[in-house]
């Protein structure tokens, strides 16, 4: 098997200074910065634009993460939890000190802690210790009429969970941090949630009460359940996990020659895997079938690979490097002709590929974050995605922060009506905007690829460990003290 420094080392040899002060990067993507003449190591770069988006991006009074940008939006509430989790690896890798991380992260989660919350439909941030899935970027109150989100307050809590472990020193602020996080945690009311118990209810509105979904079936939801089952005050029994899973027999399916749970899109396949180090770690249906949640990921990334290289719907650019599918921007909703048929392109959807639902979501938009997302548990395709996507269109699709949410070499239509993005002649459509909740993912899973910093930071995180342990999880870290 390839390993992590080989692949290491092909990424740095490929971005590697062919003239002097100008890296590849920057030659392909218009860039400028002259100084330094040293070898770049392109996912080391990707990493750094990513952290830079958070950084930079981040409301500095307050912490609070834009849904999307450059194009002004709420703050969405689930990229705040990454961007708590890009803090610590700003550190750990050197973008930042630890003092301006820990100021950060400090002020973030006093603005949390301190917000309204309450069943009003105005003048509210949350509800029972849940947020709203976006609220407004000065203010903190819900934006719009937006949902009380349970998953995105789980990414939320996974962020901060995550720098509650990090930061474990013995100074005045790192101590506060603690207790922020766990006052954010313990006042989140799950079995509230439990509207059609056992089950955990997607979300609630002031207006019309709760949604009328639960998270049932393999998807993004695992961290859902496992924090709710951790709770350290009223955790939920663990039937609620046993009821998630019960359905996992309808996802069960082989798409490409790969056996696994099936969910189109990546998204669902990389969230709850950036927090949590599923590797050799079994519940009772991965026991069954004698495999681990990681490697159903990674099953799911090379499944999107072989379904690119097949391209049935003979979309241009898809190959064995460009590839990767999951909920993200795209040109517009509209019907045009392509190849002689009548084709229909999608803004924003939930695009994927796998177990049937391919042809309604399969547009021709590509998604770099599902890609490079996946670099934590299939390097060896993740890494060269990234290389050939920034070496065949970074000039517009890879700058400051990084990449943009998708881009789509067949939307040619330059007369269209675009609802996201612009179209580049001879290129093709190209997003406009970075989103929060796709920038996450990449730099997180880059970190838990180079050196596990993110799974091995929150092996400290008790909550999470309780949770798994009550699902039925047993082995891998579980197992060491």
């Amino acid at each position: 098997m390839t390993t992590r420094r080989a692949l290491l080392r092909a990424a740095g040899a490929l971005g590697t200074v062919s003239g002097a002060g100008c890296t590849m990067v920057d030659r392909l993507t218009g860039g400028n910065d002259t100084q330094t003449e040293l070898p770049i190591n392109i996912v080391e770069d990707l990493a750094q634009r990513t952290f830079r988006y958070f950084w930079e991006t981040t409301n500095a009074h307050n912490g609070l993460a834009p849904d999307r940008w450059p194009k002004q939006s709420p703050c969405s509430i689930a990229a705040v939890g990454f961007a708590l989790t890009a803090y610590c690896i700003g550190v750990e890798r050197g973008y930042v000190s630890r003092e301006e991380a820990r100021a950060r992260t400090l002020l973030t989660l006093r603005f949390l802690r301190d917000l309204p919350q309450g069943p009003r439909a105005k003048g509210m941030a949350g509800y029972r210790g849940f947020f709203y899935h976006f609220v407004e970027m000065d203010t903190g109150l819900r934006a719009g009429d937006c949902e009380l989100s349970t998953v995105d307050t789980t990414l939320l809590l996974c962020g901060a969970l995550h720098a509650q472990a990090f930061f474990d020193g013995e100074d005045t602020d790192e101590m506060r941090i603690r207790r922020l996080v766990d006052e954010l945690t313990t006042r989140v009311d799950w079995r509230w949630a439990q509207t059609r118990p056992p089950t955990i209810s997607l979300g609630w509105k002031p207006e019309s009460g709760f949604l009328p979904y639960d998270w049932r079936g393999y998807n993004e939801a695992a961290v859902v359940y496992l924090l709710a089952l951790g709770h350290p005050s009223r955790p939920v029994e663990p039937s609620a996990w046993n009821a998630w899973t019960k359905d996992f027999r309808a996802n069960w399916s082989t798409f490409h020659g790969r056996q696994g749970l099936n969910f189109p899109p990546l998204f669902g396949h990389q969230y709850s895997n950036v927090w949590v180090d599923f590797r050799d770690v079994r519940d009772a249906f991965s026991r069954r079938h004698n495999f681990d949640y990681a490697e159903n990921s990674r099953r799911a990334a090379y499944a999107q690979r072989a379904y690119a290289m097949l391209n049935p719907k003979g979309w241009k650019g898809y190959d064995a490097d460009i590839w990767g599918f999951t909920a993200c921007d795209g040109p517009a909703d509209m019907i045009a002709p392509y190849r002689g048929q009548s084709r229909r392109f999608y803004s924003y959807v939930a695009r994927g590929a796998g177990g049937g639902k391919v042809a309604s979501v399969d547009d021709g938009t590509i998604a770099p974050t599902a890609a490079a997302s996946s670099i934590g548990f299939a390097p060896d395709i993740a890494i060269p995605a990234i290389l050939t996507m920034v070496k065949r269109y970074g000039r517009h699709i890879y700058g400051r922060y990084g990449f943009v949410d998708a881009f789509n070499p067949s939307f040619t239509y330059e007369k269209a009506q675009l609802t996201f993005g612009r179209v580049v002649p001879g290129v093709g459509w190209v997003a406009t905007d970075y989103l929060g909740i796709d920038q996450g993912p990449i730099l997180a899973m880059i970190a838990n690829f180079t050196n596990g910093s993110v799974w091995q930071t929150m092996t400290k995180c008790v909550q999470l460990r309780r949770g798994l342990q009550r699902a039925g999880f047993t082995g891998g870290w579980l197992e060491e003290d």
